[in-house]
């Protein structure tokens, strides 16, 4: 992995990108070989801190008791009451729409096995299963991490995608954010770079940049 490569690859990805009226998300597309994705436990399922941030709002829902939704409500976009998790999971489509709105699930620990039955259907196979916290616990430092974090899961398939920033961003820090993502993936895999076939970046609509 070059630092260097990366950098000019951002850089040729942006210039060659035409210009849109909304902002632009910037993606790793991630092609891997030699990985029998059949088997479940060679997946790549890693959820990865950007070291500069996501470049936009991650919005970060809450399942608590009055103690943990008190000190959560002025850092959590939405704080849900744990008695409301039953109702929620019969609302079909309001916890469909709960569940396509925000980008992470906290719960209360003792919460954890009402959001399993009753919302499990929903959210796992999203990704969004709620991390837990102790009631006790200070939400504040686990949300501003969650709004940093991003998913890259392969499932099934060679290549998939991972958000690294948005448009704007300077180039330097959309590269240190790819870099945290390819380590990870490195990391993870049985021969590290030699099961990556290639990897590009790109804006939403704009054209591929081989960087590896």
């Amino acid at each position: 992995m070059d630092s260097k490569s990366i950098l000019e690859g951002v850089k040729e990805a942006l210039e060659k990108a035409k210009k849109r009226n909304f902002k632009e998300s910037v993606e790793l597309a991630i092609n891997l070989k030699d990985v029998d994705l059949s088997n479940p436990k060679n997946r790549i399922n890693e959820e990865i801190v950007l070291p500069k941030g996501r470049g936009k709002p991650v919005k970060v829902a809450l399942f608590a008791g009055d103690e943990l939704a008190y000190k959560a409500k002025d850092v959590a976009d939405l704080v849900i009451p744990g008695e409301e998790i039953p109702d929620l999971g019969e609302d079909k489509k309001r916890a469909k729409q709960l569940a396509n709105e925000y980008d992470f699930f906290l719960a209360e620990t003792t919460y954890m096995p009402l959001v399993g039955k009753h919302l499990g259907v929903v959210l796992g196979p999203r990704g969004k299963m709620p991390k837990p916290i102790p009631p006790s616990a200070d939400p504040r430092p686990l949300i501003e991490n969650l709004r940093k974090m991003v998913r890259a899961r392969s499932k099934d398939r060679p290549t998939f995608h991972v958000p690294v920033g948005v448009r704007d961003m300077p180039p330097e820090e959309i590269a240190q954010n790819i870099e945290a993502v390819l380590s990870r993936i490195i990391s993870k895999l049985e021969r590290g770079e030699m099961n990556i076939r290639s990897a590009y970046v790109k804006t939403t609509m704009g054209p591929a940049v081989r960087i590896l």
